[in-house]
C-alpha cells in the first residue's frame, strides 16, 4: 500500500527527525507521513537511490527532506549523517533508529559474517547514532528517540536466532538509555512491528526457501487476519515521536495485528 504525501496542519510542525533506512519500507512510510506532519526529514540510507525517491515524494507533496547516503554500521558515517542534519537544519528533535536486515537461520547454519552483519546494522548502529544524536538533543533541552524492536525482541522465532539477538538487544537497551537521558528530556522508546507488507519480508521468504508472499499470506493466522502495512507502524512511531506521547519513555510497542497476544 502506497502511503499517501499530502500536507497536513502538523503533529510535527517545526521539528527536524532523522530517520535511518528511509528509503523503502517503514522507514519510507515514516519519512512520508512526519513530512506531512509538518517535519523536516533527513532521509538516511545506505541506498543513495532510494534516500532519492524518498526526497522526491516528500518535495513533491510540499514537503522538505534532505537525502543522506550512509552505512549506519559505521561510526563516521553516523557522525556525519547528525552533522548534515545539523548543517541543514540547525537543529535535531527526532531520531528514528529504523536501519535493519535479517538473516533467517538457526545457530548452528548462521555464519559469524551474517551473525555480525545483522548486530551491526541492528544492534551498533543505533548505539552510534544515538551516541552523536544524544549531545544535540541535549542541548536543545530535549528530544525523542525511536527503536526499531521487533515481536521477536520479546519472544522467540524459529530459524532467527541473530535477528532474534539483536532485536531482543534494542528492546532492552532502549529501556537503558530511557533511563540514562530521561533527566535530560530525551524520551527514548521502541515499536516492535509484527509481519508487515514489505521488500524485507518477502527477502526473509526467499531465505527460507519459500515463495515470495508466503509470509503476507501466514499473516492471515493472527487476530487480525493480516500482516501490518508500513504506514501502520509509521502512525506509532508518529505518536511515539509527537507531544501526544510526551510522559511515554522506556516502553516497547508491540504493533502486530494481535500476533503476540495468541491465537484462537
Amino acid at each position: 500500500m502506497q502511503a499517501t504525501t499530502q500536507m497536513s496542519a502538523g503533529e510535527l510542525r517545526g521539528k527536524v527527525a532523522l530517520i535511518t533506512g528511509a528509503g523503502s519500507g517503514i522507514g519510507r512510510a515514516t519519512a512520508l507521513l512526519f513530512a506531512a506532519e509538518g517535519a523536516r526529514v533527513v532521509v538516511c540510507d545506505l541506498n543513495a537511490e532510494g534516500a532519492a525517491a524518498t526526497v522526491g515524494e516528500i518535495e513533491a507533496a510540499g514537503g522538505e527532506a534532505l537525502a543522506v547516503q550512509a552505512n549506519v554500521a559505521l561510526a563516521a558515517d553516523c557522525q556525519r549523517s547528525v552533522q548534515e542534519t545539523l548543517a541543514a537544519y540547525g537543529r535535531l528533535d527526532v531520531l528514528f533508529n529504523n536501519a535493519g536486515i535479517t538473516r533467517r537461520a538457526n545457530v548452528v547454519d548462521t555464519s559469524e559474517a551474517d551473525w555480525d552483519a545483522v548486530m551491526a546494522v541492528n544492534v551498533k548502529s543505533i548505539f552510534l547514532m544515538s551516541k552523536y544524536a544524544v549531545p544535540v538533543m541535549v542541548s536543545q533541552g530535549g528530544g525523542s528517540i525511536i527503536n526499531s524492536g521487533s515481536g521477536w525482541g520479546l519472544v522467540g522465532g524459529k530459524d532467527a536466532v541473530s535477528y532474534c539477538a539483536s532485536k531482543g538487544a534494542v528492546v532492552n537497551m532502549t529501556r537503558a538509555m530511557a533511563v540514562d537521558h530521561g533527566p535530560q528530556q530525551i524520551r527514548v522508546n521502541s515499536v516492535c512491528p509484527g509481519d508487515t507488507d514489505t521488500a524485507m519480508l518477502r527477502n526473509e521468504a526467499q531465505q527460507l526457501g519459500l515463495a515470495d508472499m508466503a509470509l503476507v499470506e501466514a499473516g492471515n493466522a493472527r487476530p487480525l487476519m493480516r500482516v501490518g502495512q508500513a504506514r501502520e507502524i509509521a502512525q506509532v512511531v508518529l505518536f511515539l515521536a509527537s507531544d501526544r506521547s510526551s510522559f511515554v519513555t522506556g516502553s516497547a510497542y508491540v504493533v502486530d495485528g494481535g500476533g503476540l497476544a495468541g491465537s484462537a
